[in-house]
């Protein structure tokens, strides 16, 4: 292990040059100068106290809806992993640290007999990122449930309420370099048969109807208002296009697919394509939903 001389000493893995690819879903990008996984919450709060204002701060989760840039990231990138992905009930609230797999959070509730995070099961991700970017699925979104967010700072620990964090659609206004490290999700009682009903239903839907097992990143595209992404993207004549190893899904016209060796500048470019043939036939300018960070390469 390796340590920046402007790093405070921390008791986390802080790795130079280190590989982001692998973490992502779509297996592509560059390094990032330096990687660190914070021990605990504690060493995190260390590392956002004493991080030198100049340096870049880059936070990633599961990675799952993420491209990161041939040319790797500059600066620091922070990953949380496991002292960050507890699991467990309070009362009627079921609280999640920002490692956390949505999917594992939708298990522990069920198991519980605990309603209303069924749609989790339906999120490829973190609760970190989950709570950065108000994600939904299947009618319901993170501010639908969320109660409190615990969010690390370079002042201290802050707790915001939704209205602070002000969710909107795929969208949270988080505080300046801060990082989810834990949130509160209401969980009150339900009916065990109905809530492992419908969490066999979405994984069913999803099953049918997205490439789940091929390696992707999720929806690619924000829907517009009053608009599906997907239909606009197959409207526009874009199912199936292709870029070297980049492609348009032929299940999910949404999806953006590594079949293979592609690199991030072809999902990135085959991406753009699509806004630009959606804004030529519909007149209507897709948003980006996958976040890209990073250098070309």
């Amino acid at each position: 292990m390796e340590q920046h001389a402007a790093l405070p000493p921390l008791r986390g893995r802080v790795q130079r040059a280190a590989p982001l690819a692998p973490f992502t879903w779509l297996r592509v990008g560059g390094p990032a100068d330096w990687l660190v996984r914070p021990a605990d919450p504690d060493d995190l709060l260390l590392l956002l106290r004493d991080l030198p204002p100049a340096m870049p701060l880059t936070v990633i989760g599961a990675a799952s809806n993420l491209i990161v840039r041939d040319g790797g990231v500059r600066g620091l990138v922070v990953r949380l992993g496991g002292a960050f992905g507890r699991i467990e009930l309070a009362g009627d609230a079921l609280i999640a640290g920002g490692a956390a797999l949505d999917a594992a959070v939708a298990e522990h509730a069920a198991a519980a007999g605990r309603a209303g995070l069924e749609f989790l099961c339906g999120i490829p991700g973190s609760i970190g990122g989950a709570v950065a970017m108000n994600a939904g699925a299947y009618g319901r979104e993170v501010r639908d449930a969320l109660l409190w967010a615990e969010i690390a700072t370079p002042d201290g620990l802050v707790r915001a309420t939704p209205a602070e964090l002000a969710l909107t659609y795929r969208h949270a206004s988080l505080p300046a370099r801060g990082v989810v490290v834990r949130a509160a999700f209401a969980a009150p009682a339900g009916d065990p048969a109905a809530i492992t009903a419908r969490m066999s239903q979405i994984r069913a839907a999803r099953e049918a109807t997205q490439p789940v097992r091929a390696r992707t990143g999720g929806s690619t595209f924000k829907n517009p208002p009053g608009h599906k992404a997907w239909q606009l993207i197959d409207a526009a004549g874009c199912r199936g296009a292709r870029l070297g190893g980049a492609e348009i899904s032929t299940l999910h016209a949404n999806f953006l697919l590594n079949t293979g060796g592609a690199t991030a500048a072809e999902l990135e470019g085959l991406g753009e394509s699509v806004r630009a043939r959606v804004l030529a036939h519909a007149g209507i300018a897709l948003e980006w939903e996958i976040a890209r960070i990073g250098e070309a390469g």
